[in-house]
């Protein structure tokens, strides 16, 4: 176990000031042991949430909606009758980013009659999509020549579209008697994208989402999680609900304008086509350093080939399915406060986002970086949490974690089966192992907690799967 000094069950409420006094890991548990089908339900929700045509994408800094491909949507579902409600819900956007993240986990808890605490929320993180933060479109907008990072008009209606779906959910709600888990391996989509080292072993060329450099795709795939996990809730032998998580970005190509799910976002849906009485979500796994790039040329026919190599990894996982009676349901959460890296200084940020000459990415993304510093300075925490299933994990962590998290998380439990969602609170954007730092690359340099957030994350995950 972490060095833990204090306890708290999750139906006591600390202030932020209260919990600011408290150890950097503050673990909170609460167990409902020899739960029966008899008053366990599970209640599964959906709607849409695709931009308008001129909203921003990834931040603003890649081209704004023209068209929309497919439609993007929130998933989620709601387990009841394990104390106060659990939501857990992936949306196929970008980022959700410090405050925004904290209005999303508000408004389904508000809908479905909980706390925020009790709430997962995950961005699957494609790049035609939107990402959102009011801090830092609030200083994006003291420059009338960037576009804003996202309309809060379109935003406030996705809220109540949340609210009004779980609201609707709630009397549809099933019996879960069982509860299932397998993995399937995935066949070349995941490959991790620090492989290029020169001789003093810092980052040369990043292998992106997609590549097509003969040389940078011809090294190996590097430390990736090959599987696919896939966790099932049922009804008697129905399934009715099937979470599926694996590690990659989730890119094939962006900023052409064209609103799409992407690989993963596709496969999933062509799983619901496949058995619309089973609500299908996908999680992003820790993929901070992990992209298809080694078998991605960013054309319109590898994103079918990486559609169907998920989707064939999902069919997979299923067909293992073995259900058995669930008869335990733990939720832990855990908070920590996180430090502002270091190397960002304020003055040299707001220099950039004044610097008209250059690009949009390079004048907006520090916009992002004063929004964290912001709120490590208020010291507002990092949420993360746990929902036990019997010997089941699922894992839910901030951010874009390092796929050694993942391999971490799973080392803590062996024989157990964690699946971990990466992605969630995207404030500190990436969250290296502290041992990378001084390799350098794209992932340090947009890296905006210190290098000790890594120890802490460690220590939360340990408290959460003990």
């Amino acid at each position: 176990m972490p060095n833990i000094s204090r306890r708290r069950f999750l139906n006591n409420t600390l202030t932020a000031t209260a919990l600011a006094t408290l150890s950097p890991a503050i673990l909170r548990s609460e167990t409902a042991p020899n739960t029966t089908g008899e008053n366990l339900r599970l209640a599964t929700f959906r709607f849409d949430v695709t931009p308008p045509v001129g909203h921003s994408l990834c931040g603003g800094w890649i081209k704004p909606v023209e068209h929309v491909d497919d439609a993007l949507e929130a998933i989620g579902l709601v387990l009841l009758g394990a104390g106060a409600p659990i939501v857990i819900c992936t949306v196929d956007w970008t980022g959700l980013l410090n405050e925004a993240h904290l209005a999303w986990r508000s408004a389904l808890a508000t809908a479905a009659g909980t706390t925020p605490d009790r709430v997962a929320l995950h961005c699957v993180h494609q790049h035609n999509a939107p990402m959102v933060c009011p801090a830092a479109d609030a200083l994006v907008a003291g420059q009338p020549d960037l576009p804003r990072i996202y309309d809060p008009v379109f935003f406030q209606r996705c809220l109540q579209a949340a609210q009004d779906a779980v609201t609707a959910a709630l009397p549809q709600a099933r019996r879960v008697t069982h509860v299932a888990a397998a993995y399937a391996r995935v066949d070349r989509v995941a490959s991790n994208r620090r492989m290029d080292r020169k001789a003093d072993g810092r980052i040369g060329t990043m292998r992106g989402s997609k590549c097509v450099d003969p040389t940078l795709i011809a090294l190996p795939e590097g430390p990736i999680d090959p599987l696919l996990r896939t966790v099932a809730f049922y009804d008697g032998e129905t399934k009715i609900a099937a979470c599926h998580y694996y590690a990659t970005h989730p890119m094939s190509y962006y900023g052409d304008g064209r609103v799409s799910s992407d690989f993963c976002g596709l496969a999933r849906k062509r799983r619901q086509r496949e058995e619309p009485a089973c609500t299908q979500l996908y999680f992003t796994g820790c993929a901070g350093n992990i992209a298809a790039g080694k078998y991605n040329d960013g054309t319109p026919a590898a994103r079918v080939q990486l559609t169907h190599r998920i989707h064939a990894g999902m069919v997979a996982a299923e067909a293992a399915l073995r259900p058995v009676t669930l008869k335990s349901v733990i939720w832990r959460s855990a908070e920590f406060f996180a430090k502002p890296n270091p190397s960002l200084g304020l003055d040299a940020l707001r220099e950039l986002m004044d610097k008209r000459t250059d690009s949009l990415a390079l004048r907006m993304r520090p916009a992002f970086k004063l929004a964290l510093i912001e709120r490590c300075n208020r010291r507002v925490p990092f949420i993360l949490s746990a929902l036990h299933l019997n010997d089941i994990a699922l894992l839910h962590l901030p951010a874009e974690p390092f796929v050694d998290f993942q391999f971490f998380a799973q080392s803590l439990s062996p024989g157990r089966h964690v699946a971990v969602a990466g992605y969630g609170d995207g404030g500190p954007w990436y969250i290296p192992t502290k041992d990378e730092f001084p390799a350098g690359g794209y992932e340090i340099d947009f890296a905006f907690c210190a290098p000790e957030t890594a120890d802490q994350l460690r220590e939360a995950i340990t408290g959460l799967l003990a």
